[in-house]
């Protein structure tokens, strides 16, 4: 049950990463505006195409390939100094050019320098030599101490609208502070290694291969808000990072299991045993699904009024939009399982790249036709579309490999179960004036409901279900 155990830490972790914005939403909402929301989050979104540049691909293959050797201390010690400085040859190179592009693109400028700050801590960033020995307690442990501090600060120094710097700077810091926290222990996990034994361009290929996946899936991450803010205006990207910010953190809950799942699955590939990750493949997919079906239906029926409550009056555009993304939560969970969990491990790249390019491209024509005729609606359709769009092809892709029989066993009863969750809950939330109260207790009914339609659909997912909680006992 050691996945159990580093799925609940590492969904641990991508809460924390999560939580200092969701607790100081409501605030930073209220006191910078939709407009300084909108400068932070259009940006962002700038510098987080030259971050990508610099991480080249490395987090996933170096997760995957310390996985391949964690029994070899040495083996191990000599990877990770390979690939790091491979990274930090990247990321010198790609602030060179964000320099660059400083000169040509005047807008924003100051707020642009700060968030360079997020390149460094990119190139600082050793989160997946933890992710490949299974280490998830100590990245959480270790950042739940910097997001507190980060909490503290954003209180403590943003006061009024002007100070979408020091909200920029806080933020930014906070990743570059978290990511060195990780090194001191460095001295404990790795051997001394000869600088003349290093091979650092034979990494280079391979992290490429995984480079272009990571290029197009960015385009869900940051495109949307960078074409809203060009078409639109910042603030609408203040919209879809708010809207994108509550709808990731439940899904982080989900895509947790992919972080923890890939060295599992790097590790019985390296070992050849297929039946094992076919089982655990079939597992994975089953429990995901579970939660995803929960999670969709549940943000769906309190996001008209969660959104204008928790971020304020002038943030109403963003209930509907989370309405409309929380479709992606069951996408992505899919998507996550076969592509993170399946395909990479196996290394099976090139599936896994040519759906995210796929549904990149169709992100990109689709996020101008559906902007031009909703707005912040057409960028949120365009997002669905785009994840049917990966989700199809990898099923298609995998499709002579596993048994979908097997894969969707459970899932019209989890369809079933979410509609039923979500009619009485939506009504409340429409219905009942909202507050802390009754938002609290449309979740609780929400839950209720769901286990109970859960229990009476009888799911084969529940024997595993029991199976972890009597291990929790024991």
């Amino acid at each position: 049950m050691k996945v159990l155990k580093n799925y609940l830490y590492n969904a641990g972790y991508q809460i924390l990463a999560l939580i200092v914005p969701l607790i100081t939403a409501p605030y930073i909402s209220r006191v910078l505006h939709p407009a300084g929301v909108g400068y932070n989050a259009y940006t962002n979104s700038i510098i987080q195409y030259f971050v990508l540049m610099a991480d080249l691909g490395i987090a996933m293959y170096g997760q995957r390939e310390i996985a391949y050797v964690r029994e070899d201390p040495k083996k191990m010690s000599q990877t990770f100094w390979e690939i790091q400085c491979l990274k930090f040859f990247t990321t010198t190179f790609v602030y060179f050019l964000f320099v660059i592009f400083l000169h040509v693109y005047d807008r924003y400028t100051v707020f642009l320098w700060i968030q360079s700050i997020n390149l460094i801590a990119a190139a600082l960033d050793v989160s997946w030599l933890y992710q490949g020995v299974e280490d998830f307690k100590r990245t959480v442990l270790r950042n739940t101490l910097v997001r507190l501090l980060t909490l503290v600060l954003i209180f403590v120094l943003v006061k009024k609208a002007s100070d979408v710097g020091f909200y920029i700077f806080i933020i930014a810091f906070s990743n570059l502070f978290g990511n060195l926290t990780l090194w001191p222990h460095l001295r404990k996990m790795l051997v001394p290694v000869k600088v003349s034994s290093l091979h650092i361009w034979r990494h280079l290929l391979p992290t490429l291969g995984l480079f272009v996946p990571q290029i197009a899936t960015s385009v869900y991450l940051q495109l949307n808000k960078t074409m809203l803010g060009v078409m639109m205006g910042t603030k609408y990207s203040g919209f879809y990072q708010n809207s994108d910010t509550l709808v990731k953190m439940v899904l982080s809950l989900a895509t947790a299991l992919g972080t923890v799942m890939l060295p599992h699955m790097s590790a019985a590939f390296a070992k050849g045993n297929k039946e094992k990750m076919h089982q655990l493949l079939y597992k994975s997919f089953d429990m995901l699904s579970i939660l995803a079906f929960a999670m969709t239906f549940g943000v769906a029926a309190v996001s008209t009024n969660l959104a204008p409550f928790f971020y304020g009056k002038s943030f109403w555009p963003v209930g509907p939009a989370m309405m409309i993304e929380s479709i992606v939560i069951i996408l992505i969970a899919w998507s996550n399982t076969i592509g993170q969990q399946y395909l990479v491990p196996t290394n099976q790249i090139k599936k896994y790249t040519t759906s995210v390019i796929l549904g990149a491209c169709f992100n990109f024509i689709t996020n101008f036709i559906f902007i031009d005729l909703w707005g912040l609606k057409g960028a949120m359709w365009a997002t669905v579309a785009s994840e049917v769009v990966v989700t199809s092809y990898q099923l298609w892709a995998v499709r002579k490999q596993v048994h979908f029989t097997e894969m969707f066993r459970n899932t019209f009863k989890y369809l079933i179960a979410g509609v039923v969750m979500f009619i009485p809950v939506y009504l409340m939330n429409i219905k009942l004036h909202t507050s802390v109260l009754t938002l609290g207790l449309e979740v609780i009914v929400g839950i209720i409901i769901y286990v109970a339609m859960i229990l009476i659909l009888k799911p084969t997912s529940l024997k595993m279900v029991f199976q972890m909680l009597q291990y929790k006992k024991d």
